[in-house]
């Protein structure tokens, strides 16, 4: 679903970056779990729950990268809202990019990510 300009703080006519800002304001809504951080990831900026990567903004793409179950992927991706993430040529069969800077869709994605990591957390 397309993003409209009441889904965002900022509008590009003010100066901001909508999907950059986006990103910082929905990760930051993040960080009252203590486990969870930013952190660098491929040069990007990044956030990680006890060392398990969640998600990261691409700023040259200007997506949002998130790492979900590979079905989950999968499901995005044939829905047409992301496109899976191949840097270097290699697919990461659990990383999707999202474009479309849609704060609901976005919000959503982060937690998916969130309970992804908390689940893989449990297995080790």
């Amino acid at each position: 679903m397309p993003a409209t300009p009441a889904d965002h703080s900022r509008s590009a006519d003010a100066g901001g970056d909508l999907a950059r800002d986006l990103y910082e304001e929905l990760t930051e809504d993040l960080l009252y779990d203590p486990a969870i951080g930013r952190a660098t990831m491929m040069g990007y900026p990044c956030v990680r729950l006890a060392g398990k990567f969640l998600a990261s903004f691409d700023d040259k793409a200007r997506t949002l990268v998130v790492k979900l179950p590979r079905e989950r992927v999968t499901t995005i991706v044939e829905a047409g809202d992301g496109l899976p993430l191949v840097p270097a040529g290699k697919v990461f069969k659990e990383w999707v990019a999202v474009a479309t800077p849609d704060r609901a869709l976005w919000s959503q994605l982060l937690a998916e990510a969130v309970t992804f990591a908390q689940e893989s957390l449990r297995q080790t």
